[in-house]
């Protein structure tokens, strides 16, 4: 339904666009579409007075020029909802990208709205088994929470959420949904096919917003996203996991418009506005008395500094962090999990219980106490230990050899067999190795393993 308001285009910066409306303002978020066939699609962000307001193009600005008539929709833009969006793979405006036909029996709704008030959320904590034994023993996550997997270029990001779908597609009743903000198109072409062969298309929806893409398009994109998972956990009353890769790119796209729109930038270049653009998409995640999110998001570290605002600010909404470190990934500890950096808010006894509690504990000091100790063996060899601390980096070096896993998903490269464990059999096995009842049998057996039975064999 088009309104008949109409205004002329003032001035185009990039994807910056000043439109002129002699009549009345479109409100903020209104989208305008100008162009042949309405090919140009903007968004309105500011009134910068009686007559004129400032939007982002969420496309190509080619072709645009000053005095081009441009419509306003007379509304915000809008994401696709409702069961037919499952096994399909979409754009930020809707439009399916998959080459099948547009889906029939579809419900549009506005991309921004308000998160679930207080009242409306739950207040139990649960726990999320993901069959991934450093993730389930050292930083549970929770049921309808939100993970962040913490990492630079390259340690395994992509290929972590990759698993945990499968894992979860299995013995998750509920629907996924997959939302890529500013990645690699090669990663989303991967993605689908790998997701058509494992079989686990028809309960999960896709949209991504691509590299190449404008910045309105790539900060929309999450918005959109959210707007299709509340369907699901609101209306059709199920569980929805959903998983972002990347929200840095989130913040990255907001400081581009940020810096396009003539912002003053604050600490290290970033958008003044960034915490509350981040909450703003944070925050709608949640646990509400019809259905959970739970989201896992991938979270680019730039240049490995975890001091950086976009990863402090990403931190701060998080309730279980996997932080991925590349000195792990360079001894072929895969997954490459750091577990004295990564921490969860759910590993307190009244959670996940005073045994599991009392494990996780043991086994994160005996892992720091063979890290202090790295130095001395790297300057006078293990000989010059004692007794005990011999024992405690034996134990060390079997625990971390225990927590790696083959993954499904790497099959392909590694030629193992991909493994599920239960957070029984990790908890069993970490238990038996810091009792050392393996301690004559060689490191190289608990390497790559799924349970601890696995190692006489």
């Amino acid at each position: 339904m088009t309104s008949l308001n109409s205004g002329k285009v003032v001035s185009v910066r990039g994807s910056v666009v000043d439109i002129r409306f002699e009549t009345f303002l479109p409100p903020i978020y209104s989208l305008l579409h100008a162009g042949e066939g309405d090919s140009i699609s903007i968004e309105v962000l500011t009134q910068l007075d009686a007559h004129r307001v400032r939007g982002i193009a969420l496309t190509p600005t080619e072709g645009l020029s000053r005095g081009m008539t441009v419509l306003d929709t007379g509304g915000p833009l809008k994401a696709p909802v409702g069961r037919a969006t499952l096994s399909r793979m979409f754009d930020v405006f809707g439009n399916a990208i998959d080459r099948l036909p547009a889906p029939s029996d579809i419900e549009w709704r506005s991309v921004h709205r308000a998160p679930p008030p207080l009242s409306r959320r739950s207040t139990q904590s649960e726990i999320f088994e993901t069959g991934i034994k450093v993730i389930d023993v050292l930083s549970p996550l929770e049921r309808g929470g939100k993970a962040g997997l913490f990492g630079g270029a390259g340690v395994g990001k992509t290929v972590l959420l990759t698993e945990m779908i499968h894992n979860m597609v299995g013995h998750h009743e509920g629907v996924s949904i997959f939302c890529g903000i500013g990645e690699r198109c090669r990663e989303g072409e991967e993605l689908y096919r790998d997701m058509k062969q494992a079989g686990v298309l028809p309960n999960m929806a896709m949209v991504f917003g691509q590299m190449n893409e404008p910045p309105g398009s790539r900060f929309r994109v999450g918005h959109a996203a959210l707007t299709m998972a509340e369907y699901f956990r609101d209306d059709e009353h199920r569980d929805v996991l959903l998983l972002i890769d990347n929200i840095f790119r989130f913040i990255q796209a907001g400081s581009e418009i940020s810096g396009l729109m003539g912002q003053m930038p604050s600490r290290l270049g970033y958008q003044p506005t960034m915490g509350t653009e981040l909450s703003g998409l944070e925050e709608r995640i949640a646990n509400t008395d019809t259905g959970a999110i739970t989201s896992i998001q991938a979270v680019y570290v730039p240049a490995d500094d975890f001091t950086d605002p976009a990863a402090v600010h990403t931190f701060s909404h998080l309730s279980a962090s996997i932080v991925l470190s590349r000195k792990k990934a360079s001894e072929g500890l895969y997954p490459a999990i750091d577990p004295l950096q990564s921490n969860s808010k759910m590993a307190t006894p009244g959670i996940v219980g005073e045994r599991h509690y009392a494990l996780a504990q043991q086994i994160r000091s005996t892992l720091a106490q063979y890290a202090d100790l790295k130095d001395i063996i790297a300057m006078l060899g293990l000989e010059q230990l004692s007794a005990a601390d011999r024992a405690i980096v034996a134990r060390a070096r079997r625990l971390e050899r225990f927590l790696t896993q083959p993954f499904f998903t790497t099959e392909q490269f590694s030629g193992i067999k991909g493994k599920l464990v239960s957070l029984v059999d990790a908890l069993d096995g970490c238990e038996r190795i810091l009792n050392d009842e393996f301690a004559d049998v060689p490191e190289s057996a608990l390497y790559m393993i799924g349970a601890i039975t696995e190692a006489h064999a």
